[in-house]
């Protein structure tokens, strides 16, 4: 497999934009990550694209509108992790040699899409949902688990969001760029006790973009001399639900991670910073462990040691995670590897993380009965 390099980055704001269409969000990421590369758009030989809830072909209608056609277009779906399988196929198309450049693109309008405002009942195969077992249903069985084996307190799952909105408060792409306290979080609606509001993430529109390529287009290309590569790409679904002996873990992303490290040739001791899926606060603490960030059963005293935050050991979310910037679902899975790649290089502002040389993207995404989770991403980034 040849290295892979990340060439340029590129993603629209976060927001709830309902006069916006698709195409004028993924274009605005993909226009970004052409000038932050340097590239022209003749050059892009294949581009792939993710989107949830397509009412029509999401690539072909993106790329379109900035002169690209005529090249191979894949166009994927895999639930919150669409965007980085999307990232996860460019990558294996350009290590493998059948390429040499080309972008990947996540992109989704939530508060245009067919479930904005609406209570959905479950389909009739969905057995879990039918029996209550919505997302914030499941996270709050988690919450009240950590509690119980961990000594999680209500404090605590406040705190990961106020971390949260700290680092998104500096983040000028982020929906929410607001500070709480942990007063303020717990004083919020309860949702699905203990989760109350602001320890959900929001319905969010927004695209982003990058534009992977290989070593040898990348020295030719010439350009920046601090060129993020991915050391590690992993896609992983889940196994069936009742094999589940844990609540306070996730098996898939806990193996997904496994195979990362072993492929990267590193180790979680290795990582400077950590983008993750944190759809629900509680769910920080979960792959805390999964990841191997500390040991089982640690994860509460890491959050409350501060190595999470901002100047900490290994901050988690520097971008503001899912909880502040928004969560556009097949756009977050790329975003967050944007994310570390403006770490690696030195470019990520007054939120940087310094001297970062190692960085990890995780996502998670989908639900299906009788599974633990959908699918499972990680992806490891070095300079």
């Amino acid at each position: 497999m040849k290295p892979v390099v990340v060439l340029g980055i590129g993603q629209s704001q976060f927001g709830k934009f309902p006069q916006r269409t698709i195409a004028d969000l993924g274009s605005e990421a993909v226009r970004a990550a052409l000038a932050d590369a340097a590239l022209e758009r003749s050059q892009l030989q294949i581009a792939y694209s993710s989107r949830l809830y397509a009412d029509m072909i999401t690539g072909q209608t993106v790329f379109k509108e900035v002169g690209v056609t005529r090249i191979e277009m894949v166009n994927v779906e895999n639930a919150c992790a669409g965007g980085a399988t999307a990232v996860r196929g460019l990558w294996k198309d350009i290590a493998a040699g059948y390429c040499d450049v080309g972008i990947a693109l996540g992109v989704e309008s939530m508060t245009t899409s067919p479930v904005a405002g609406k209570l959905i009942p479950p389909a009739k195969d969905d057995l879990d949902g039918m029996h209550g077992m919505t997302m914030p249903v499941m996270f709050s069985l988690q919450a009240k688990r950590l509690m119980h084996t961990h000594g999680a307190t209500r404090e605590d799952f406040a705190q990961v969001s106020v971390k949260a909105h700290d680092f998104g408060a500096v983040n000028p792409m982020a929906q929410y760029r607001k500070r709480f306290t942990v007063e303020e979080v717990l004083g919020s609606r309860t949702v699905a006790d203990p989760i109350t509001l602001l320890q959900c993430c929001p319905n969010t529109d927004g695209a982003a973009a990058v534009i992977l390529c290989s070593e040898a287009f990348a020295a030719k290309h010439g350009g920046r001399s601090r060129n993020p590569r991915i050391v590690a790409s992993v896609l992983v679904s889940g196994d069936y639900a009742y094999k589940k002996q844990d609540l306070t873990s996730m098996e898939l992303g806990a193996r997904a991670a496994h195979l990362a490290y072993e492929q990267a040739g590193l180790g979680p001791e290795d990582l400077d910073l950590v983008e993750l899926h944190d759809a629900f606060a509680s769910e920080e603490l979960i792959h805390y462990e999964d990841l191997g960030l500390c040991a089982r059963g640690d994860a509460v005293a890491l959050l409350r040691s501060g190595a999470t935050s901002m100047g900490g050991r290994i901050p988690v979310n520097p971008s503001g995670g899912l909880l502040s910037l928004g969560h556009p679902l097949s756009a977050s899975g790329v975003r967050n590897i944007c994310e570390i790649a403006q770490h690696l290089r030195g470019e990520a502002g007054s939120r940087q993380i310094q001297g970062a040389k190692v960085g990890l993207a995780q996502m998670l995404g989908g639900a299906a009965t009788g599974l633990e989770t959908g699918a499972a991403t990680v992806h490891i980034l070095s300079v």
